[in-house]
């Protein structure tokens, strides 16, 4: 039992923490955003707690859509069900009920939050499936990830302002500039057995697109925030995530797999600071 319990943990990637945080700081940004400050305990433990889930959730869902790809990725061929080690009906089963777990939480909120979680949750559990058919399937990714502002700003105030979804949408360039660092990392193997991903379409542009990715959700985040009323430590913030950018070029210029690996795990720091930025701000008011 204990081994099986570590399978389901390392299905889920429960020892790498970087995929729930890029989902967390959304939320966390939001949801301060939204409540002007601390958003109270239900919102926050909500959030935080079913972005671990949530994203628990979609690894497994990805893990059984990819089951027969997975083999064929040098840094993937060793997760436990394209391995062998359990089976496609297990990781179904993980998904559901960290799924069902993660919406009885969002019960705690109102009418509102709860039929955008459903929305959130067919966002997750298609993405998958857009490898196949989808150019730049980091983008989609970037909207499931970014839903989390409308759902936040509608946990606090009831409705989905403007800024919410301008927000996602610099979340969605900001996701398809550190997802595609990621997949440069597997470029190679996804180019033999046909998975289409940005880091692909993009080509000889891939550095480039991703740099231009980063600029563009800056600006989009620069504008959402002074229009929500932050200021000096906002800024802050964002200067801060600027220059982690300005690094991470110098990391995937050469393309290197383990470089480009490593770009992909600076945009924690990235979360931070813009999260840091806006604690500060809410601090000096």
């Amino acid at each position: 039992m204990t081994s099986r319990i570590h399978l389901y943990l390392r299905l889920i990637r429960i020892e790498k923490p970087i995929g729930y945080m890029l989902l967390m700081w959304p939320s966390l940004i939001g949801l301060w955003i939204a409540a002007g400050g601390w958003p109270g305990w239900t919102p926050f433990l909500v959030f935080t707690l079913g972005a671990v889930l949530m994203h628990s959730a979609g690894c497994a869902i990805n893990d059984f859509a990819d089951r027969d790809i997975d083999r064929h990725v040098k840094r993937t061929r060793d997760r436990p069900l394209t391995a062998g080690k359990i089976a496609p009906w297990e990781a179904i089963m993980v998904a559901i009920v960290l799924s069902f777990i993660s919406f009885l939480m969002v019960l705690q909120l109102n009418a509102l939050t709860r039929q955008l979680a459903v929305v959130g949750l067919l966002l997750a559990a298609t993405y998958p499936w857009f490898k196949r058919f989808f150019a730049i399937p980091q983008a989609y990714l970037g909207i499931a990830f970014g839903f989390a502002y409308p759902m936040a700003f509608a946990a606090i105030q009831g409705h989905v302002p403007v800024i919410a979804w301008c927000f996602m949408l610099g979340n969605v360039f900001w996701t398809l500039a550190y997802d595609t660092e990621y997949a440069m990392v597997d470029k190679d193997d996804d180019v033999k057995i046909g998975i289409r991903t940005s880091a692909i379409t993009f080509g000889q542009f891939d550095v480039s697109a991703v740099m231009v990715s980063y600029a563009l959700m800056l600006f989009i985040f620069s504008l959402s925030g002074l229009h929500a009323g932050l200021g000096y430590g906002f800024i802050t913030g964002l200067l801060a995530a600027a220059c982690c950018m300005v690094f991470q070029y110098r990391l995937i210029r050469t393309r290197d797999r383990m470089k480009c690996l490593l770009a992909f795990r600076c945009n924690n720091l990235i979360g931070l600071a813009l999260f840091a930025g806006i604690l500060l701000d809410y601090a000096l008011h």
